[in-house]
């Protein structure tokens, strides 16, 4: 698979399995192109529900079709779908306990020109504080495709976190072992540990090679599912290399750095620092740049590095 942007992944996957599962629909807020699902609309015009730009009905519909034995995918930029329908989410879908899958596109800084309104930054924070709500956050398209098929077949409520741009494929197939729930080791190591999750794994890894260059040796936790939150593999980190960074598309405050942070305070406490981005206003401009401009960087990475480990 060469690069592409996980929501083609995910329209593909839910094309080939609507074939054969006649209950899969979609529901979207006039984000069909957004979320690169109009090959599914122009195929299943009869299962795809259009609502308009109203989230809170979005989410309000999708949960109707849930009730009613549907296998409802919805699909929205996460800012508007995150922010705009949080009690919808919180209420009809995680306390309700309904099969719907939330596809939050564009998610982090995927909009960057546009700035904070689009940003999408507070999601997992504000997400991981919901009962009975599943989070997955791929680093790729393999990972994307293996997620959708599984989540197809279960009727957990489930928010799924993906970029707008094509990414780095992190995989060199398929032919990989994949457990929603469990963090994916993309590299052992035993002087520092990398802590990454989305489109990050991707920077962790290329930070890892360069790390072992400078005689640092380099593990790469790639943690594709933010809630259930896997502990045992942070845990181990800890206690197997001698400082922790985590890397994130998301605020410094709530989102993965917060979950390692919480995990090793409590259990096996270790240096750490969380590369994020900052409590402020951010800045705009293309991915590429906020990463670099906020330290999302292989640079910043062996700098923060060498002053962990001394």
């Amino acid at each position: 698979m060469s690069k592409i942007a996980n929501r083609k992944v995910i329209c593909d996957c839910l094309v080939e399995e609507a074939l054969h599962d006649k209950d899969i629909c979609i529901a979207v807020s006039d984000s069909r192109g957004s979320a690169s699902l109009g090959e599914f609309a122009d195929k299943y015009p009869q299962r795809t529900v259009e609502l308009g730009i109203a989230e809170q009905n979005l989410v309000g519909v999708a949960a109707g079709l849930a009730h009613s034995g549907k296998k409802v995918f919805v699909a929205s930029p996460a800012s508007f779908l995150t922010m705009r329908s949080i009690e919808q989410i919180k209420v009809d879908v995680a306390y309700s306990n309904t099969n719907v899958k939330l596809i939050g596109i564009s998610a982090g800084v995927s909009y960057g020109a546009l700035g904070m309104s689009h940003h999408s930054l507070q999601d997992l924070a504000v997400l991981n504080a919901i009962p009975n709500l599943r989070i997955l956050v791929p680093a790729d398209g393999y990972e994307t495709r293996k997620m959708i098929r599984q989540i197809i077949h279960d009727d957990i409520p489930t928010y799924i976190r993906v970029g707008r741009n094509p990414v780095e494929q992190i995989h060199e197939s398929e032919a990989f072992d994949f457990e929603i729930g469990k963090a994916s080791m993309m590299k052992d190591g035993s002087d520092l540990t990398i802590v990454a999750t989305g489109e990050m794994v991707s920077i962790a890894i290329d930070s890892a090679k360069e790390l072992e260059a400078l005689g640092i040796s380099t593990r790469v936790l790639n943690i594709h599912t933010i809630k259930p939150f896997d502990e045992a593999a942070v845990i181990k980190a800890a206690k197997e290399t001698k400082a922790i960074i985590t890397m994130e598309e998301h605020s410094v405050n709530g989102g993965l750095g917060s979950l390692v942070a919480a995990t090793v305070t409590q259990h096996c406490p270790a240096k750490m620092k969380i590369l994020g981005i900052p409590d402020e206003i951010t800045m705009s401009g293309n991915s590429k740049e906020l990463f670099d401009y906020y330290g999302l960087n292989i640079e910043n990475v062996i700098s923060e590095a060498k002053q962990l480990l001394g």
